[in-house]
C-alpha cells in the first residue's frame, strides 16, 4: 500500500482517473488484455469461453492517470439464470464506464456473437473504441479488409491493432486510454492493482486451476466457494473451499485417481495464491454435490451479479 493519501496524491496537477469497461464476445481475449495493461494477474484466464463469471476490476498508472480497467464477462445469447446475470453484467459495466473498450478476436471475425454487440451498441446509439486483438496471427490483407468492415459500421471511435499476448500495439492504447479519461483525484492508493476481495481472489484462483484440469464440459458445471480464511500466527493463511459440482458423476472427475486430481488442482492453486498473497498458503479442497448451486442468490452476492437479471 503506498504511503502518501489517496486524496493527497490525487490533488496534483493533472491528474486523470476514469473506468474502462472491456467487452467483447467470449473469449476474444478481454482478461489477457486487462492484465497485460495493468501488468500483472488480476483475471483468471483459460484457452475456454465463458471463463469470467463477475466484473473484474484492474488498476493500471499510465503516468499521471489511475485507468480502472472492468473485465467483463463474454456477451453471447444466454441460457440460464446464470448465464443471463453474467451478460447483464458485462453490459452494466459498460454502461457504468466513462469509456468502453470492445475487444474483438481478429482470427475468428466478425462471428455471430461480436455482431450482436455491434448490433446492441448501435440500437443504444453508443459510441466505443475497438481493440482488434490477436492481429499476430492475421495476415494483413485480412486484416485490414476486416478492419474496413467494422469501421463501417459507424459505431467505433477508434480501432487499435494489437496482440495481448505479444503486447504488440499496447503502447499506444494505452497512451490513448490514459489522455481520455476524465481529469481528477486517483480513486485508489497508486500501487494497487485489483479491489477484488481476498476470499473472491482465492476461488477464482481456483477454478481457474479446475478448468485448465477436467475435461472441456465440467467446468461450467461447477463453483468453488471461500468457506473459510484463517491468519495464523506464523504469517502463513488457511483457506478452506468448497468446490460445487452439481451432478454426483462428476465427482470422480474432479477427485481423479486416488483423489490425483484434486491434489493437483490444489497443488497449482496453492503455489499461485502464495505468489499473489506473499505469504504461505495452506489451502484445503472440498467437493460437495449441489444440483441448484445455479439458483443460489447468496453465491449470485458474492459474484456481484444480479440474481433476477
Amino acid at each position: 500500500m503506498s504511503d502518501t493519501p489517496v486524496e493527497a496524491a490525487g490533488t496534483a496537477d493533472a491528474t486523470r482517473c476514469g473506468f474502462v469497461a472491456v467487452i467483447g464476445a467470449p473469449n476474444a481475449g478481454k482478461s489477457t488484455l486487462v492484465n497485460a495493461l495493468v501488468g500483472t494477474k488480476v483475471s483468471i484466464v483459460t484457452p475456454k469461453a465463458q471463463t469470467t463469471r463477475t466484473l473484474v476490476r484492474g488498476i493500471a498508472m499510465f503516468g499521471r492517470a489511475q485507468v480502472v480497467f472492468i473485465d467483463t464477462p463474454g456477451i453471447f445469447r444466454p441460457k440460464h439464470r446464470l448465464e443471463r446475470a453474467m451478460v447483464s453484467a458485462a453490459w452494466q459495466g459498460a454502461g457504468d464506464a466513462e469509456l468502453t473498450l470492445m475487444v474483438l478476436d481478429a482470427h475468428r471475425g466478425l462471428d455471430g456473437d461480436s455482431q450482436a454487440i455491434i448490433d446492441q451498441l448501435k440500437k443504444a446509439e453508443r459510441k466505443v473504441m475497438l481493440a482488434l486483438n490477436k492481429t499476430d496471427a492475421v495476415e494483413k490483407p485480412k486484416l485490414l479488409e476486416l478492419a474496413a468492415a467494422l469501421n463501417a459500421t459507424g459505431i467505433f471511435t477508434d480501432i487499435f491493432m494489437i496482440s495481448a499476448k505479444t503486447g504488440d500495439g499496447l503502447e499506444t492504447l494505452k497512451n490513448e486510454l490514459a489522455s481520455r479519461v476524465p481529469t481528477g483525484p486517483w480513486l485508489f492508493p497508486e500501487d494497487d492493482v485489483s479491489d477484488m476481495p481476498g476470499r473472491l481472489l482465492a476461488a477464482e484462483v481456483t477454478r481457474e486451476k479446475i478448468f485448465l484440469n477436467l475435461r472441456q464440459e465440467l467446468p461450467y458445471g461447477c463453483a468453488v466457494v471461500t468457506e473459510g480464511w484463517d491468519e495464523r500466527k506464523d504469517g502463513s493463511v488457511r483457506i478452506d473451499q468448497t468446490i460445487l459440482i452439481s451432478r454426483e458423476n462428476h465427482r470422480p472427475i474432479v477427485l481423479g485417481e486416488k483423489g490425483q486430481k484434486l491434489k493437483k488442482i490444489g497443488a497449482s492453486a496453492r503455489v499461485e495464491l502464495e505468489s499473489l498473497l506473499g505469504c504461505r498458503v495452506h489451502l484445503f479442497l472440498h467437493v460437495k454435490v449441489d444440483e441448484n448451486w445455479r439458483n443460489n442468490r447468496g453465491l449470485f452476492s458474492t459474484w456481484g451479479l444480479d440474481f433476477n437479471a
